[in-house]
């Protein structure tokens, strides 16, 4: 007799990724991180290599069309605040000498390594208001924003106890940012309007996974009330 079980436990569903996240937002089965006391915006790569599909349509993507708007909105109104705004972008060497094992599965000029430091994949979004007088922005060569950049200390230095994850891909350097984010300590919020991904499905199915166990995902406007009410 076997000693494991032969009886398939995996729960399976015909639903979408997209039906599974809106019915897990809609009955959470888990109490909220909620919000802390001091906040800290991390702006993920929203650099032209994933926000522009009409230049880079094999590597960018376009989930809600408001998603720049957004991101500008919620940082202005931290920084107003007098909290801290990150913005990380991924660049490589000319060789790609520091892409690591990540830089290895393709080379086409839309890998992954093939991102520049200086080339216009690297560039900022050019609606994003970026205020490097204040605002910190780390080169990053990993998905997650704590890897190898100076974030961590960064925000212990604002005594920030909140991280906001906005940017792209949610299946990607978001998760990766958010788990990281957890394993700090901090109480990591996804506004979900501030995120993007290549496929609803891997969008809507990386939602569901960070709400049931890595973050708080919330309708922007929830971040839009914090900030509003917060007193420095």
């Amino acid at each position: 007799m076997s000693a494991y079980p032969t009886q398939t436990t995996m729960t399976l569903s015909d639903r979408t990724a997209r039906q599974i996240f809106e019915e897990t937002l809609a009955n959470p089965a888990r109490a909220r991180f909620g919000f802390g006391s001091r906040i800290a915006v991390v702006n993920v790569d929203p650099q032209k290599a994933y926000t522009r599909p009409d230049l880079f349509p094999n590597t960018a993507y376009i989930t809600d069309p408001r998603q720049a708007e957004h991101i500008n909105a919620v940082s202005k109104a931290a920084r107003a605040k007098g909290l801290p705004v990150v913005w990380t972008r991924v660049a490589y060497m000319d060789s790609a000498a520091d892409a690591g094992v990540w830089g290895t599965r393709t080379n086409t000029p839309d890998s992954l390594q093939n991102i520049r430091a200086g080339s216009v994949r690297h560039e900022f979004d050019d609606r994003l208001e970026i205020d490097t007088s204040v605002d910190a922005v780390y080169e990053k060569r990993m998905p997650s924003a704590f890897f190898e950049t100076r974030l961590a200390s960064f925000l212990v230095w604002h005594r920030v106890d909140t991280v906001i994850v906005t940017g792209g891909s949610t299946s990607g350097c978001i998760r990766a940012t958010a788990v990281d984010s957890l394993s700090h300590g901090y109480r990591t919020i996804v506004p979900i309007e501030c995120v993007a991904d290549k496929h609803e499905s891997y969008h809507f199915a990386n939602l569901t996974d960070l709400l049931i166990k890595y973050a708080d995902v919330v309708a922007v406007q929830e971040v839009y009330d914090w900030i509003a009410r917060y007193e420095p």
